[in-house]
């Protein structure tokens, strides 16, 4: 081969490899195209799935912002077949068409009470004001000229505006009388009384108020200023504000005494709650954490970030049973066997609630096996823990059986990031924490008195402090 033959194939394989050079560059373009356009389909088909899912739920006239998750009777008789199969024969499937309320086997305290109609009788232990209304000719003539046989008396409920008082606290001086004279000893005088902020102006009373006007009527300050304001006393939101927090550090023994005697309950129930808080430039996000020890105690942390260390400072020490819900933040407590994890069964009714507008068949299965569970625990709320154990061996346990065995059998039916592939999928993966409740009578079935405390505090002690 000679020189010229040898330059041209030289040349030919340097255009060849500048060739392939390209055609590389280009496929390296195409293919983080390609995957860029997958990713937009991914997120496209979530949101098409999405908007399906909000749409059926328009067309089934469901308000967005309603929360409830009844499971109609009358739209499900394949479900309530396999009720009537798995029930005992004194434990059977409501009749369709018979709704919760009038069920018989729903206990009367579990119904809503019945308003009262009619004119109602005012309380008793109200103070009574009498005011005599005399007709026009006795006001004339005057009482002498009358006799008086009798009377008709009807109530009417009137208020009394509220009043602020100064109280001056008067503590006089002594000394000892000596034969008459008066002795050089030292001056005698009472010691203040103790306030909650010492050296304060607000009394107990004043600074109840303002607290229950704050945290239980949800009344702001600057609202508290203009009531005050009414009443004749310009106080600053600022004072109240910095009288709740010098109060915080006073009711710290009592919080952390609620929080060691919670400990010491069978089970605690946890939930979390976002909340903005004000800030200068944009809002931020943060948290209020709920702990509540049922018939006990309910007490509230806050913090500023959704994480495993705002767990490990409202959990700091604590060991039993923890009814949660499955989020991560809480994994971590689990690893020793210190706390034991415990689902919740309406987080779980939950999902197939969403399911019912992409595919009611199977979620309406799955609502009817859940239903069945609620049932049973509505009939043994009062029970002691040995009636609540036997009942859930014979009646609980089938039907949680046979719920996750209908699990099982349609998780490979089933598309992905469906709204029922995502209800099959979240019940396999908490089973073992499902399932706890059979083996210990005291543990609940869900966690909605975690969820409901934050939204009312009746008839609960409770307390909140910040936590980090």
């Amino acid at each position: 081969m000679n020189v010229a033959a040898y330059l041209q194939l030289e040349a030919r394989a340097s255009k060849l490899a500048a060739v392939v050079d390209t055609l590389s560059a280009e496929r390296e373009q195409l293919t983080a195209e390609r995957e860029r356009l997958t990713a937009e389909r991914e997120q496209y088909r979530k949101l098409y799935l999405q908007t399906l899912e909000r749409c059926a739920t328009l067309e089934r006239g469901i308000v967005a912002g309603r929360q409830a998750e009844r499971h109609a009777a009358d739209d499900s008789q394949l479900a309530l077949q396999v009720l009537g199969m798995l029930l005992s024969p004194d434990e059977q499937a409501p009749t369709p068409g018979l709704s919760e309320e009038t069920d018989p086997e729903v206990p009367d305290r579990e119904r809503a009470p019945r308003r009262p109609t009619g004119r109602r009788k005012l309380p008793e232990h109200l103070p009574r004001v009498d005011i005599e209304v005399l007709p026009p000719e006795v006001q004339q003539e005057g009482l002498a000229a009358f006799k008086r046989i009798g009377e008709e008396v009807s109530e009417v409920i009137e208020r009394r505006p509220a009043s602020l008082v100064v109280v001056r606290l008067v503590r006089p001086k002594f000394v000892r009388i000596v034969e008459g004279l008066a002795d050089p000893s030292p001056v005698k005088i009472a010691e203040p009384p103790e306030r909650p902020i010492e050296r304060g102006l607000a009394g107990p009373a004043m600074l109840a108020d303002t607290v229950v006007r704050r945290w239980q009527d949800h009344t702001p300050l600057h609202r508290q200023e203009s009531i005050y304001a009414r009443d004749g006393l310009e106080l600053p939101r600022s004072t109240i504000c910095g009288w709740h927090e010098q109060l915080a550090d006073l009711v710290e023994p009592l919080v952390e005494a609620m929080l060691r005697d919670a400990f010491e309950a069978p089970y605690l129930c946890t939930d979390a709650t976002g909340v903005l808080v004000r800030a200068e430039e944009q809002c931020q996000r943060a948290h209020f954490w709920v702990l509540v020890a049922p018939e006990r105690h309910v007490i509230y942390r806050f913090s500023h970030k959704h994480d495993s260390a705002a767990v490990d400072r409202l959990l700091a020490g604590y060991k039993g049973y923890l009814v949660a819900d499955a989020h991560a933040v809480y994994d971590h407590l689990y690893g020793t066997g210190d706390v034991v994890e415990v689902a919740c069964w309406a987080h779980t009714r939950r999902y197939f609630f969403k399911a019912l507008s992409s595919d009611p068949e199977r979620a309406e299965r799955g609502l009817a096996l859940i239903k069945g569970l609620f049932r049973v625990e509505r009939s043994i709320k009062t029970a002691p823990r040995k009636k609540r154990d036997e009942t859930r061996r014979e009646k609980s346990r089938p039907i949680v059986d046979a719920f996750f065995a209908w699990c099982d059998e349609h998780a490979a039916d089933v598309l992905d990031d469906t709204p029922i592939a995502r209800a099959i999928g979240y019940a396999r993966n908490q089973r073992t924490a499902l399932t706890r409740f059979l083996a210990d009578g005291r543990l609940p079935l869900d966690n909605n008195v975690s969820e409901r405390s934050p939204r009312h505090r009746r008839g609960a002690r409770s307390a909140a402090r910040p936590s980090g």
